[in-house]
């Protein structure tokens, strides 16, 4: 705490006067962690689900904001398409998504360097 002595200076609480945080006087909330986050990936959509609604689950299904940062898929196409995607929503609602793409058989690359992240 921050307090004023006699002659009008600031002076900090000393540190005798906090105590050290304990595990147990943190809260745990039962329910996930619902701080928004992001993460960009890339996708191969396989030609078999060109009919599919599968960037639109992405959304109702799993609640997600998806931004397009690019994407290659014709219209008249036998090929596969290719998507550059930011998915915004809670690490739930993204960890579900990258499942479901997982599940489609969806070919998945993230941006991630870190190697200690989740890369599908």
């Amino acid at each position: 705490m921050l307090t004023h002595n006699a002659n009008n200076q600031s002076e900090f609480e000393p540190i005798d006067n906090f105590q050290n945080t304990r595990s147990s006087d943190i809260s745990n909330s039962e329910t996930e962690d619902a701080r928004p986050t992001k993460t960009r990936i890339r996708i191969r959509v396989p030609k078999q689900y060109h009919q599919e609604p599968v960037i639109s689950n992405l959304i109702s299904a799993h609640g997600l904001t998806v931004n397009f940062n690019a994407a290659l898929l014709g219209v008249k196409t036998y090929d596969d398409g290719w998507f550059d995607l930011e998915l915004n929503g809670t690490s739930q609602q993204i960890e579900s998504a990258l499942i479901y793409l997982n599940d489609l058989d969806v070919e998945i690359w993230s941006d991630s360097t870190n190697p200690d992240e989740e890369t599908w």
